[in-house]
């Protein structure tokens, strides 16, 4: 039996490995320790227990069925697609993740648990689904979202204070550019994450950039001297709907007032959480809050059409009526 010891930990980096390049045994060993003493100074694993994991890989029945052909000295997919990330959980990453429920359970009524909790029952559903007759869960998932495989590494390199060197490309753009980018916060808008963090090389301190294809690649600075934030990112957040704030954007008091009883949609789930109602029975339809005025704004109150009204500012009224005029010549009969 092989190894359950830190098992999730060597698979992936074994799996990294087999995906990118042909590696030999001594090499595969070294990387493997590397990466474990990163997370666990002090410890490693022997030969015995690399060539278990091998076999781990390569078993049919109670392993990876991994790619991974014999017979030659060096180890690496002969499908270059091939992860096990795809395959089925193996017998004792079942058990751990029922006994990470069995755990939690033990929170059960602290608010925290409701997120955890709901993480693993997707998790565990789509495990045990065979076909789509037997699934129970139907969530609100972006099939093409191709930008989290980078949440990890950014994650990481936030924790660890690394400097990066960024290559992007804007849809429009004819060419790629590149420039030196500190990390700080992640932020996830509308199934989507977007890391923001200080643009060194314009020197912008609050640049955003998009977890998509856009991203073309990062990598790592040596001996590059981290810059730490000194954002309010709470307050920076939740003076904004969305991801965009043009430099120096000033927060404005925003009054809607909705019709159709739409305001009772509104108040169970807010694009604004920190808005506020009146006092006055007259305008019990009416609700305000202070945010900056940006695209995502516009285009939450347009998911409303004609069930919400922009009372202030007047510059917010001038951009609403612009786009309903817009809209308004695709429907001239």
């Amino acid at each position: 039996m092989a190894n359950s010891k830190h098992a999730h930990l060597r698979y992936n980096i074994l799996d990294n490995c087999f995906r990118n390049k042909s590696y030999g045994f001594e090499e595969l060993l070294r990387i493997l320790n590397e990466g474990i003493a990163e997370l666990y100074p002090g410890e490693e694993i022997s030969e015995r227990t690399l060539r278990d994991d091998i076999k781990v890989f390569r078993d049919k029945k109670e392993g990876f069925d991994a790619p991974l052909p014999e017979g030659i000295r060096e180890y690496k997919y002969s499908d270059g697609n091939f992860t096990i990330a795809q395959r089925p959980l193996q017998k004792y990453e079942q058990y751990l993740i029922e006994a990470a429920q069995q755990l939690l359970s033990r929170f059960e009524n602290h608010p925290k648990y409701n997120k955890l909790a709901e993480a693993l029952i997707k998790f565990q559903d789509e495990e045990e689904q065979e076909n789509d007759a037997s699934k129970i869960l139907f969530y609100d998932h972006n099939e093409e979202y191709k930008g989290i495989k980078y949440l990890k590494p950014l994650y990481l390199a936030i924790k660890k204070r690394d400097v990066l060197r960024v290559v992007f490309q804007d849809f429009k753009a004819d060419k790629s550019i590149s420039f030196d980018f500190h990390p700080h916060v992640l932020k996830q808008y509308n199934r989507r994450w977007f890391v923001y963090g200080l643009n060194s090389t314009r020197g912008i301190k609050e640049w955003s950039i998009p977890l998509d294809e856009r991203l073309i690649d990062f990598d790592i600075l040596e001996n590059a001297d981290y810059s730490e934030s000194d954002t309010d990112w709470d307050t920076f957040f939740r003076t904004m709907v969305g991801v965009r704030r043009m430099p120096n954007a000033q927060v404005q008091k925003v009054i809607l007032r909705f019709h159709n009883g739409r305001e009772n949609y509104f108040k169970t789930k807010p694009f604004q959480p920190d808005y506020d109602e009146f006092i006055e029975e007259e305008k019990q339809d009416q609700i305000w809050f202070e945010t900056i005025i940006n695209l995502e704004l516009v285009q939450q109150l347009l998911s409303y059409g004609q069930d919400v009204e922009v009372l202030e500012p007047e510059s917010l009224k001038n951009q609403m009526r612009e786009h309903s005029k817009g809209m308004g010549q695709f429907y001239v009969k």
